[in-house]
């Protein structure tokens, strides 16, 4: 028996192994490095993620959607051919085939509607090679102006805001480590806490050293439990509370005046303009007593380092611009900008959600952060991009707004890649009667998503163990991510996709690169000179420094870690102050939509739940949607805790559990947007756009609610009498 034994020991030993991927998490902006233990015992694999202890901006943590990304890489759903809808059933078809329908189709829509009748739509998880080399796929090998992206909905306000106001948009304007200085945080309609977990410990350590944390949300959150001063404002009254703030820190004086009158303009119409606000008036339209409004003014002017932090909380708004564009007032007055842990920072929400959108996803981008409508930056990217600069299309929408062009039938197929808009985008109900007028729908996927079930095709993609390149983290870092894993043979990387399709249209000339490098090494050059200057930025620097800051222009230069030293980036080197606008949700709640609705996140999931609904370990700990309501206003309408209810708004309906909580403001529900069908809430939200940056406004919507058992019963009702 004990050969036995020892013989079956031996074989175990000879079929098993271990091997250790290097890799970076796929999730949020913090981008975390991992090793990713992968052992084979006998024919059983088993992962284990261990966080990288050399990781300068994660500093060796790792939360539990990175401990379990790789779950969703080895899920049985994933695609592993190309798939073709045959009278509702998908298909297998081989790479060959799926191409060459896809340009025939292509071809034969732009002969008949022109170039402008597809569309492309991206999404700010991708490598920043292969967001730079969607734009280029959009403009050279379709032509056609129609492409924006998810991160539309995620940073356009504050990147807008931060380029009016200094010039340039990066995330934050210094490194992390600075957090630990500065004697008052300001953090604004963001929950770093379950959004981006391993950033939490640095705001802990200011804490510890004597920090006072102001933070303005209307809920409480494990965020706002860090704070020393919490401010539960009404949904969409962020600028209000700043302007109170300001009238503080000018009338108390706790300008910096030297800094103001140096670098600053338009800080006397401000000055005039404070004259004019009431305290009181503040008070009763945000819901903050006017006693917290002057302590947080006064906290924030008093001290000597300070940073101001917002999030989707403020952004996701019709107004989002202008709200940011307040706070940024509070930076300038107080001069907290520029230098040792004083700053600004628009926390990102995806993973390469900052070089996503600087590199030409957007519909009003070129390279580099250049304007598609700017003659010399057009002549620039077309000599790079070797096309006549009259061949560059020209403005097209925003992601919202394509999809009223689907609507109008202007727009006839759509190109979605690394995004699930049926999910991700307001009214969405709406969208899906948009995309089903489409003639030609193809996504490029690892599953098959909500958006992914209305495709003609679906090409497979590989996942982030597979496909290496360059990501852009909240701090501006350009961070390398490895790919040691061997993909499914049949997979392959979106950017090897996009130059597939390119051969397949005919344009090969533009479209033939052999690794992500040769594609980064382009993306330098069409950024060099323009305000996102990755020129600099090379492979080697990039692994040797443990990521380089941008801008950076020559690889001589040390990067750029905290912006505004000497000068801003506007035309004239100031930064311009904002006149004081009150702002008000373009959706009030009445009696038939009596409630104000907000959304957001959960910690173990991340933005549509595509892949984190695929991770067993993550399900398991959050299942389904909720939604968080005040005790009081559950009993007003009679809604039992953890029971279904409908949550009902003028543009539709969804249907999930309820969460008694006593820290949201019984005028306000919270619902999380991760799921799909009738748990999505984006069925709900409002499509109202900012005027500037066309956000739409995701956290203020009416809604009414009501048991389901309640419509059951009312319906039957109905049913009765008219059967009789």
């Amino acid at each position: 028996m004990s050969d036995l034994i020892k013989y079956f020991r031996e074989k175990q030993m000879k079929e098993s192994s271990e091997a250790i991927l290097h890799a970076r998490c796929p999730y949020c902006s913090m981008q975390c490095s991992m090793e990713l233990i992968e052992e084979r015992i006998v024919k059983r694999n088993r992962f284990k993620a261990k966080p990288n202890k050399q990781d300068p901006t994660s500093e060796g943590r790792l939360c539990m959607k990175g401990l379990f990304a790789h779950q969703h890489v080895i899920n049985g759903e994933r695609l592993k051919t190309p798939v073709v809808n045959i009278d509702g059933e998908f298909v297998s078809v081989s790479w060959e085939l799926a191409l060459e329908v896809i340009a025939e189709k292509w071809q034969d829509l732009q002969a008949e509607y022109g170039k402008d009748s597809i569309g492309v739509y991206g999404g700010g998880s991708l490598t920043n090679e292969e967001a730079y080399l969607l734009g280029k796929f959009a403009r050279v090998g379709l032509g056609t102006k129609y492409i924006d992206y998810n991160g539309r909905f995620c940073m356009s306000a504050a990147a807008s805001a931060q380029v009016a106001v200094f010039g340039i948009d990066r995330g934050i304007t210094n490194e992390l480590s600075e957090i630990a200085d500065a004697k008052c945080i300001i953090l604004a309609g963001t929950n770093i806490a379950e959004c981006q977990p391993t950033m939490m410990p640095y705001f802990r350590k200011a804490k510890k050293n004597g920090a006072f944390i102001i933070a303005i949300d209307p809920r409480e959150t494990a965020t706002t439990k860090l704070a020393d001063l919490h401010l539960k404002v009404k949904p969409g009254m962020d600028a209000n509370v700043v302007i109170g703030m300001l009238k503080v820190i000018i009338e108390e004086d706790y300008v910096d005046h030297s800094f103001v009158q140096e670098r600053t303009k338009g800080f006397a119409e401000v000055k005039e303009q404070v004259k004019t606000v009431s305290l009181a008036t503040v008070e009763k339209e945000t819901g903050i007593a006017q006693a917290d409004i002057e302590k947080a003014a006064r906290e924030y002017g008093k001290a000597e380092t300070g940073m101001v932090f917002t999030a989707r909380g403020v952004e996701q708004h019709a107004s989002g611009h202008q709200n940011v564009r307040q706070f940024l007032n509070l930076v300038l007055a107080t001069g907290k900008i520029g230098k040792y842990a004083c700053g600004y920072g628009a926390i990102t929400g995806q993973g390469n959600g900052q070089g996503g959108r600087e590199h030409g996803q957007k519909a009003d981008q070129l390279p580099g952060y250049r304007s598609i409508e700017n003659k010399e930056h057009r002549e620039y990217i077309a000599s790079v991009w070797e096309v006549d600069e009259s061949e560059l299309p020209r403005k097209g929408v925003s992601a919202y707004e394509m999809m009223e062009k689907i609507d109008e039938e202007e727009i006839k197929a759509l190109f979605v890649m690394a995004s699930n808009p049926i999910v991700s985008t307001p009214n969405s109900l709406f969208v899906q009667k948009a995309l089903e007028k489409l003639d030609f729908l193809v996504v490029v996927d690892m599953f098959i998503s909500e958006t992914a079930k209305m495709a003609d095709i679906i090409l497979p993609c590989t996942s982030y163990l597979e496909d290496e390149g360059t990501m852009t983290n909240l701090e501006g870092r350009v961070v390398f991510r490895e790919a040691e894993r061997k993909a499914p043979q049949d997979v392959k990387h979106d950017w090897a996709i996009l130059c597939e399709l390119g051969r397949a249209l005919g344009k090969e000339k533009w479209f033939s690169y052999e690794s992500a490098e040769e594609i980064f090494n382009e993306l330098r050059l069409a950024s060099k000179g323009g305000v996102a200057d990755y020129y600099g930025i090379t492979y080697e620097r990039i692994k040797e420094e443990k990521g380089v800051f941008w801008p950076c222009p020559k690889e001589e230069d040390n990067g750029t870690r905290r912006l505004f030293e000497s000068s801003f980036m506007t035309t004239d080197s100031l930064a311009s102050f904002t006149n004081l606008e009150f702002q008000y949700p373009k959706e009030a709640p009445s009696k038939k939509y009596p409630l104000v609705l907000t959304t957001g996140r959960v910690m173990e999931h991340y933005l549509t739940g595509v892949q984190t609904r695929r991770s067993h370990d993550l399900v398991q700990r959050s299942m389904d949607a909720f939604v968080e309501i005040h005790p009081n206003t559950a009993k007003k309408y009679g809604i039992e805790e953890g029971k279904l209810i409908r949550i009902e708004s003028v543009r539709g309906t969804a249907v999930v559990k309820s969460r008694f909580t006593e820290g949201i403001r019984e005028d306000t529900i919270f619902v999380p947007f991760h799921w799909g069908d009738l748990q999505s809430i984006n069925r709900v939200t409002s499509p109202a756009l900012d005027p500037v940056c066309r956000m739409p406004e995701f956290k203020v919507s009416a809604v009414s609610i009501r048991p389901v058992h309640q419509q059951q019963k009312e319906e039957e009702k109905k049913y009765k009498v008219l059967t009789g």
